[in-house]
């Protein structure tokens, strides 16, 4: 068996939604300070949907993999549905991730919480 899944090779050879919402309503930034790895996430939300999502990630395959699979899962879907979000299910959807590795999807999980309790905080400040 291959130690990386075709999906998880897929998404880190060509990372889904890489960018940055310039004008984002919700953005988060977690980081692993053992392991290197940082991401941002970025959301535009509109009538409690998430209209855009975008990431960057510095880090491993595993965690740009993770950010790309994250971003897929939510963009599309209500905002509850994006708070919901776990580590299992992100690596689930990437057919598996090495035991070593689900640190990766966990940050995934961290930075669109971030985001979306950035988000939940500058609408609280209206």
């Amino acid at each position: 068996m291959a130690l990386y899944s075709e999906k998880v090779m897929d998404h880190f050879r060509n990372p889904r939604n890489v960018g940055v919402i310039e004008d984002a309503d919700g953005v988060g930034e977690v980081g692993n300070a053992k392991c290197g790895d940082i991401m941002k996430m970025y959301l535009k939300i509109e009538d409690d949907m998430i209209k855009d999502v975008k990431f960057e990630t510095f880090g491993c395959g595993s965690a740009i993999a993770s950010s790309s699979m994250a971003t897929e899962l939510i963009k599309g879907k209500p905002v509850a549905d994006a708070m919901n979000l776990t580590n299992e299910a992100v690596a689930e959807a990437l057919d598996g991730l090495p035991g070593y590795k689900m640190h990766c999807s966990l940050l995934a999980e961290q930075a669109i919480h971030a985001a979306l309790d950035d988000y939940k905080k500058r609408n609280e400040a209206k």
